[in-house]
């Protein structure tokens, strides 16, 4: 027993291991893909509504109430304002009183002619009986009959004529509400109870559509060829730093700005979570066109140690480590360059555990 111990020691110490079995685990493999780097140029914009106007009053009056300060988020047919105007009021119940009036005139019309029609009527009767009514009768009769008509229409003419001007006056009077044109937010306000308001001229409210922006792009005339209608862009914005938007390309105007040279392209941005304002000026991350092709892998076959960066190509069923140089990432995927090509197998979750050499079981 004791020759047994001795003879052991004096061998490698890999006679008195037991024996591993030489096999791995499957490894996932994956093919390196060759795509289009897209090329983005950083261009300044400008965040504006889709939608604004000052609302103005439509009629002189005071102002009796405003309903809506600055940041009030208003929805299409909101009453904004409410004015006071005496003799527009006086005005409509004026031409109200006029409607009655011409149209109890018209009624009393109408029985006159019923009464002369009615009596032409019998005279014609009676006529039918020589001798029995005199011909200047009848005449006289035909032609009271014909006034009644005319003066029936003359009635219900001004009947008409009274109608439209108690429309004028009552649309008038709607305008002392002002109400939301479109939905948006009130940005501005001008004006308190008990001001004089000429209407047309002086602004109340400023209204702003700020669910719905225009992001203006100016794209210089060098990239102006690559436009496409449709085309999502990605920015940014200075008040959320490390949050991105997206916004495609809406309005192409096909014609440049003869001061700056550029092209005003617009785009349609959805303020959803309402992050987004008037006036922001974003960076635009604008496409150009497709630059070189490069070869992606998955972000996990890189592996990345202190003295070197390298995937684990599949060389005749056995790993090689293949020195790679990192580029942009897409998605899950990042561009490398190195002594690898499209179609070859890498493993997708790599480490240096795997070493060269090393059998790659699928």
């Amino acid at each position: 027993m004791f020759i047994h111990k001795r003879i052991c020691l004096a061998l490698p110490l890999a006679c008195c291991l037991p024996a591993f079995s030489q096999s791995l685990a499957p490894v996932e493999m994956v093919k390196v893909e060759s795509r289009p780097s897209a090329r983005t140029v950083p261009l300044t914009a400008e965040l504006a509504p889709f939608l604004q106007t000052d609302i103005e009053a439509r009629a002189p009056g005071y102002v009796e109430k405003v309903l809506v300060d600055r940041g009030s988020l208003v929805h299409k047919g909101q009453l904004l304002v409410q004015l006071s105007a005496p003799e527009i009021n006086s005005q409509t119940a004026a031409s109200e009183a006029n409607v009655h009036q011409a149209e109890a005139e018209a009624a009393q019309a109408e029985a006159q002619e019923a009464a002369a029609e009615s009596t032409s009527a019998k005279l014609q009767d009676a006529a039918k009986t020589p001798g029995a009514v005199a011909g200047n009768e009848l005449l006289q009769a035909q032609k009271q009959r014909a006034a009644a008509q005319a003066l029936v229409d003359s009635r219900k003419a001004a009947v008409r004529t009274a109608k439209e001007r108690l429309q004028a006056s009552q649309a008038m009077e709607s305008y002392l509400r002002v109400i939301a044109p479109f939905d948006g937010m009130i940005t501005d306000r001008f004006v308190n109870p008990g001001m004089l308001i000429d209407g047309g001229h002086t602004p109340m409210l400023k209204l702003q559509q700020v669910a719905h922006l225009r992001l203006v792009v100016p794209v210089p005339e060098t990239y102006t060829g690559s436009i496409v209608k449709g085309t999502t862009a990605i920015f940014h914005v200075p008040a959320h730093p490390g949050k991105s938007y997206s916004a495609k390309v809406a309005r192409i105007p096909d014609a440049l700005d003869q001061q700056s040279r550029a092209m005003m392209v617009e785009l349609d941005v959805y303020n959803k979570d309402g992050s987004l304002a008037p006036g922001m000026y974003p960076t635009v991350d604008w496409p150009v066109g497709a630059g070189e092709n490069l070869l992606f892998v998955p972000s996990t076959s890189v592996v990345t140690t202190t003295e070197r960066t390298f995937v684990i190509a599949s060389v005749n069923g056995r790993a090689r480590w293949v020195d790679v140089r990192k580029g942009p990432v897409a998605g899950e995927s990042v561009s490398v360059r190195g002594q690898i090509a499209a179609g070859q197998e890498v493993v997708k979750r790599a480490s240096d555990e795997i070493r060269e050499g090393t059998p790659l079981a699928k």
